[in-house]
């Protein structure tokens, strides 16, 4: 079996654009897969044509040794995007194995050691940034069977926030405390906001709420940070998403701190290194948390990853809150049990999941629809043509 050639569908989803790839082989076997990236799809896109005679003519099935060759041919370390590039081809290869075999992904890696994981909503919130509307989003991602969910509250700070942006992020969380319960799981992401002492200011001032988590509270320019904070921090810290390389959660372990790490597959360079996240993770005694706030694909990937690894937590989840053609996008969605918040596995071979390239067509590309958290009423997640 060769790979003769890949074809990539960049789409437009309104608040985010999305890239999807299919890797075609000489057997008819094809493999499918997502290059997400905030902000730099078209880039992507260019990364995997420029990396593409790597792998075309080659056996995709001999997984490992191809992403090896499009990692270590690149004399540059080409970061976040030469890791996405890569990722797409990897997890499309993974896809071609699984169905080659009839098998899913999971299988591949040692088999289910769950029968549906743990989700938290995100996406969930296209609100002003106010306590009364927050509660009124909220309401519909407990209608739908959620039992967690993530936001960010903290409107456009950086660096430091101001007393009074401070108190009415405890109130939009306080509000929605109230409403759902003491249960109910609440995740604050930060989005690397804070300084070490600002990050810590915060985390005391929102304990009392109940917080499941505190995300990424510290710069991203200084990874050293959050061990700091998560250290003395009264809230859990988790991490992760940022990293494009192994052995930066080799050294969230060593420096402690840090129990939840957040791999992002596409980001690390696919399945592969995600796996291998989860097993530094679990010598560590840490669980993993995957990111995800890509498309449907890329959705189950994580779910794929999250079925084999005994030490996985819970997973991000958007897909319910995307536009309503989405759900023709693709062939398969994860189901969400109302009783446990708990989201299905794909079942079938390889991944599981396929898209629709003509409803792919009919969204293109949207210029300027990426998510600037830094831009004001960007909790309200309007789309370019919308804002146009």
């Amino acid at each position: 079996m060769k790979i003769t050639s890949i074809e990539t569908h960049a789409v437009g989803a309104v608040w985010k654009n999305w890239l999807f790839a299919r890797v075609h082989t000489d057997q008819g076997i094809y493999g499918v897969s997502e290059g997400t990236l905030n902000g730099f799809i078209h880039t992507i896109d260019a990364a995997v044509d420029e990396l593409s005679h790597l792998v075309i003519g080659q056996d995709p099935r001999n997984v490992n040794a191809l992403a090896q060759r499009m990692f270590d041919s690149v004399s540059n370390d080409g970061g976040h995007i030469h890791r996405t590039a890569i990722a797409m081809i990897e997890v499309a290869c993974w896809d071609v194995l699984g169905k080659s075999l009839g098998v899913p992904i999971y299988q591949l890696l040692g088999g289910k050691v769950r029968e549906s994981v743990l989700g938290y909503a995100n996406g969930w919130y296209r609100n002003e940034r106010n306590p009364e509307a927050f509660v009124k989003a909220i309401r519909k991602v407990v209608q739908m069977g959620f039992k967690a969910a993530k936001l960010d509250p903290f409107g456009i700070a950086q660096g430091f926030i101001e007393d009074s942006e401070l108190n009415l992020a405890y109130d939009i969380l306080a509000a929605v405390r109230k409403d759902v319960g003491p249960d109910f799981k609440i995740l604050i992401d930060v989005h690397r906001r804070f300084t070490e002492s600002e990050a810590l200011r915060a985390a005391r001032k929102l304990e009392p709420i109940g917080i499941y988590w505190w995300e990424e509270p510290t710069t991203g320019a200084r990874h050293e940070a959050v061990h700091e904070v998560a250290h003395r921090s009264p809230i859990s810290v988790a991490t992760g998403e940022a990293y494009d390389k192994i052995s930066q959660f080799f050294t969230l372990a060593e420096r402690g701190g840090v129990n939840v790490f957040q791999p992002e597959p596409m980001s690390l360079g696919g399945i592969g290194p995600a796996v291998a996240v989860a097993h530094l993770a679990q010598a560590h005694g840490s669980y993993i948390a995957p990111h995800q706030s890509g498309g449907p694909i890329a959705t189950a990937v994580c779910l794929q990853v999250a079925a084999a690894c005994p030490n996985f937590l819970i997973q991000e989840h958007f897909d319910a809150f995307n536009e309503a053609w989405t759900q023709d996008l693709v062939t398969w969605r994860p189901t969400i049990n109302p009783k446990t918040g708990h989201l299905s596995l794909p079942e079938g071979p390889g991944l599981g999941i396929d898209f629709n390239s003509e409803v792919a067509k009919a969204h293109p590309y949207q210029p300027k629809a990426y998510l600037n958290i830094f831009e004001d009423g960007w909790e309200q997640r309007i789309g370019a043509a919308q804002k146009s």
